[in-house]
Parts: structure tokens; C-alpha cells; sequence
């Protein structure tokens, strides 16, 4: 007579590691969110017997933003009091970093009414160190040449002018390309300008614009009109 083998039994599966820490991320999970459902409700209902705290609050965050936006408006109407009357002399002029120099001419811009003139020359800033868009919506672009001793400087020449006219309108849309220098600008720098509609703010020009108050494109010729006008008026 034989005898029968007991059944096997069979192996209960431990839950595998990665499976116990999902399990654990989600009672930690389980048990924030509990507590910060119940501290939302242990605020919510303070706040609510203690309504006087939300109307404090409210009341100063209105004389925060009302303090905030005077301040604004302030800071706004100074800086147009004090960009009428910006001027500047050669001499200063002469004596600026070529960075401040860029600065100068934005600011100068700005006295003309450009809003959004800005600084932009930097390593790699492809000819454009200032731009600006004037009243009437024209797109200004203007690089800097910079020299720290004036006349007895190096003289802006056709290369420099030839930089500007390839990026100025392909790369920055500029409706006026102007090079601005406190320093001498050659002869055939100037042909070349005349010739592909380049403006040339050289020192003469610079001592006019800056120590006055007359925008810059009241002082140079053959400015394009802005859309839609077809009268060019030259000065």
C-alpha cells in the first residue's frame, strides 16, 4: 500500500522592494495631503470668525499698490522732466567710456520722444548699439564709434559704414541707419554713406544735437518719411 505524498505548499510572494516604497510614498503622500486639508479648513474657519483680519489685509494690500503706482508715475514724469532738459557738451562727451557714450546717445534719443530706446551694443551685437523708434514709428539703428580723443582720434572710415549698411535694415529692420561719432568721419565714408542712405552723425552734428534741443531727425538730410508719407523734406 503506498503512502501519499503530502501537497507541496505553496510560497506566499513578498511584495518586492520598489513596490514597498511605492507603497510608503503613498501613505506619506495620503497623510500631507490630509494635513493640509485640515489646516486649510483650521484657516479657512478662523478667517471666517475673524473676518476684521481679511479686511486689514485687503485695505493694505490697496494702499500698497496705490503707493506703488504713485511712485511710478513719479519716477516717470522725472525722468521726462529731466530728459527735456539732458544736454551735453563735446567735452563730456569726449571724456565717457564708449559704453557711456552708447548710454548718452540713447538717453538723447529718448529726450527726442523715443520711448523704447534702448542700449543694445555688446560683443557680437552685429552694428547695432542703439535702437529706438521715434514718434512718428520710424525704427532708428544707430552704431557708436567712440573716440577718446576726439578729432586727433582715428577717423570712422567706409568699413565702418559698410558693417552698418549690411545689418542695419537685413538683421534690425531699421527704417534709419546712423552712425554716430564724436570723432573725424573720411571723405569716402561719407560718399559711401550718401550713396546707400546711411546717416552720418558726425562731431558737428553731435555738438548740435546734444547741446540742444532739437531730435536728431530735424538735423539730418533725406530722412525717410514715416509710413504712408511719400514727402521727404531734406534740412
Amino acid at each position: 500500500m503506498t503512502r501519499r505524498r503530502p501537497p507541496a505548499r505553496r510560497r506566499t510572494r513578498r511584495p518586492s522592494r520598489r513596490r514597498q516604497q511605492r507603497d510608503a510614498h503613498l501613505i506619506v503622500l495620503a497623510v500631507v495631503a490630509t494635513a493640509v486639508v485640515g489646516l486649510v479648513v483650521m484657516v479657512v474657519n478662523w478667517l471666517l470668525a475673524h473676518w476684521w483680519v481679511l479686511l486689514i489685509a485687503l485695505l493694505l494690500a490697496v494702499f500698497t499698490g496705490v503707493g506703488w503706482l504713485y511712485t511710478r508715475q513719479q519716477q516717470a514724469r522725472w525722468d521726462a522732466v529731466r530728459a527735456q532738459g539732458l544736454r551735453y557738451g563735446l567735452s563730456q562727451l569726449d571724456a565717457l567710456h564708449h559704453a557711456k557714450f552708447e548710454e548718452a546717445v540713447r538717453d538723447l534719443m529718448r529726450r527726442d520722444g523715443c520711448r523704447d530706446a534702448q542700449r543694445v551694443g555688446r560683443g557680437g551685437d552685429l552694428g547695432a548699439d542703439v535702437k529706438a523708434t521715434d514718434p512718428l514709428g520710424r525704427r532708428w539703428v544707430i552704431q557708436c564709434k567712440h573716440r577718446r580723443h576726439g578729432l586727433r582720434g582715428g577717423a570712422v572710415g567706409t568699413p565702418d559704414l559698410q558693417v552698418l549698411n549690411g545689418t542695419a535694415r537685413p538683421v534690425h529692420g531699421a527704417d534709419v541707419a546712423v552712425i554716430v561719432t564724436n570723432g573725424r568721419v573720411t571723405a569716402p565714408a561719407v560718399t559711401f554713406a550718401k550713396q546707400q542712405r546711411l546717416h552720418v552723425v558726425d562731431r558737428q552734428t553731435l555738438a548740435v544735437w546734444a547741446s540742444g534741443s532739437r531730435p536728431l531727425w530735424e538735423l539730418l538730410r533725406a530722412v525717410p518719411p514715416p509710413a504712408g508719407r511719400t514727402n521727404v523734406r531734406p534740412h
